[in-house]
C-alpha cells in the first residue's frame, strides 16, 4: 500500500521533469551575450611641429633690438609640408553653423583674443625703425644653393595677377615643373631693394642665366595687406602691366590676405618693409634666399645658384626620358 503511494506522488513530478526537459530541447534558450566593451577611438595623430628658423634679426614683436649685424642663413628656411593650391587664401571658408558654434566657443574665444592682442601689442613703426641696421637686411645670402634633400618648402600665395581676366590666383601651380626666382616686397622702398638682385644693369650675370633657360621664370609679389593701398594698386594695375612683358603678367601677383606670422618666420619674411628674394625649385623648395639690398658677392651667388639649379632639373629631365624609354622599350 505504501509503496503503491509513494509511485503515485513520484509519477506528476517525473511527468513534470519530462515536460519540462522536452520543452527546453524543443526551444533552446541561450544567456544573451554581454554587450562588446567600447573601444576607445584612437586618439588623432598630433600635427608635425615646426621649429622656426633660426634666424637672429630684428622682428616687428618682441624686445626692441639697438644693435644687429645680419649673419648668413645657418640652415635651410621654409615650410615642412609640401604646398597646395586652395592654401593661405586668407578666405574664410566656414559654413554659417559652424561660425555660430565658434562664436559661442570659449576656447575659440580665448585663441582670437589672444590673437588681437598680440596684434594691437605690435609697434607699429617697428619695421620702419628696423630699416637702420644695414638697409633692413635680415641675413647675409648663403655662398652655395641648399642641397636638395635638405630643402624645405615655399607656401602657397594667393593673389590677384595682372592678367586682364581679374581672376584670383594659386601660386603653386606656377612653381610646379619650373625654376623661379621669387621676389617677396611691400611698397616702393622693397620693391627698390628687388631691383639691386633682379635689374638686368645690377645683375647681367643673372640675366644671362634667364635669358638662356627658358624653363627659368621670375615671379614677384607685392604684398599689402592694407585695404586702401591694395585698392590703389589695383587702380593703377594698367601701369603696372607697362613694366613687364604681356607674358610675364601672370607672374606678377599682389597679395592681401594669407601671409601669417607662422610662414613668415618658417620663410624668414621677418621685416614688412624690405624685399626677399628666393630660388625656388620645380618641387617648390627653397634652394637659396637673400633679403634687403643685395652686395655683388650675394648677386653673383644667386646667378650661379640658379643655374646650379637648371642644371640639376635638366639632369632629372634627362633621368626621367631615359626611365620612360627604357620601360618602353622593355613592352615593345
Amino acid at each position: 500500500m505504501s509503496s503503491h503511494i509513494v509511485s503515485k506522488r513520484l509519477i506528476p513530478t517525473a511527468s513534470k521533469r519530462i515536460s519540462t526537459a522536452a520543452f527546453s530541447t524543443g526551444v533552446a534558450r541561450f544567456a544573451p551575450d554581454a554587450p562588446p566593451e567600447a573601444q576607445p577611438k584612437p586618439a588623432p595623430k598630433p600635427k608635425p611641429v615646426q621649429e622656426s628658423a633660426v634666424i637672429s634679426a630684428p622682428r616687428s614683436y618682441g624686445k626692441k633690438v639697438n644693435e644687429f649685424t645680419p649673419q648668413p642663413l645657418p640652415k635651410p628656411i621654409g615650410m615642412l609640408s609640401p604646398p597646395r593650391p586652395g592654401q593661405n587664401t586668407g578666405i574664410d571658408t566656414r559654413s554659417i553653423q559652424q561660425k555660430r558654434e565658434d562664436l559661442t566657443n570659449w576656447d575659440k574665444h580665448l585663441e582670437r583674443r589672444e590673437f588681437l592682442k598680440t596684434k594691437i601689442a605690435r609697434p607699429y613703426f617697428r619695421d620702419w625703425d628696423n630699416i637702420k641696421f644695414h638697409d633692413g637686411k635680415s641675413f647675409i645670402a648663403p655662398i652655395r644653393v641648399f642641397r636638395a634633400d635638405k630643402s624645405l618648402y615655399f607656401p602657397n600665395l594667393h593673389g590677384l595677377t595682372l592678367e586682364k581676366i581679374g581672376l584670383e590666383r594659386d601660386s603653386t601651380p606656377l612653381f610646379t615643373g619650373n625654376l623661379s626666382v621669387v621676389a617677396l616686397f611691400s611698397g616702393r622702398w622693397a620693391e627698390n631693394q628687388i631691383d639691386t638682385w633682379l635689374n638686368p644693369s645690377q645683375n647681367p650675370e643673372l640675366a644671362e642665366v634667364l635669358k638662356n633657360n627658358p624653363e627659368a621664370q621670375v615671379v614677384r609679389f607685392n604684398v599689402e595687406e592694407n585695404s586702401i593701398k591694395a585698392w590703389l594698386i589695383k587702380l593703377y594695375m594698367g601701369s603696372l602691366r607697362k613694366t613687364l612683358s604681356e607674358e610675364d603678367w601672370n607672374k606678377y601677383f599682389v597679395v592681401k590676405k594669407g601671409i601669417t606670422d607662422e610662414i613668415r618666420e618658417h620663410i624668414g619674411f621677418l621685416n614688412s618693409k624690405v624685399g626677399y628674394v628666393y630660388i625656388v625649385d620645380q618641387h617648390c623648395r627653397i634652394r637659396w634666399a637673400g633679403s634687403g639690398p643685395a652686395h655683388p658677392i650675394e648677386n653673383e651667388s644667386l646667378a650661379k645658384g640658379l643655374q646650379y639649379v637648371v642644371d640639376e632639373f635638366k639632369k632629372e629631365q634627362a633621368e626621367i626620358a631615359a626611365k620612360k624609354a627604357t620601360t618602353k622599350a622593355e613592352k615593345e
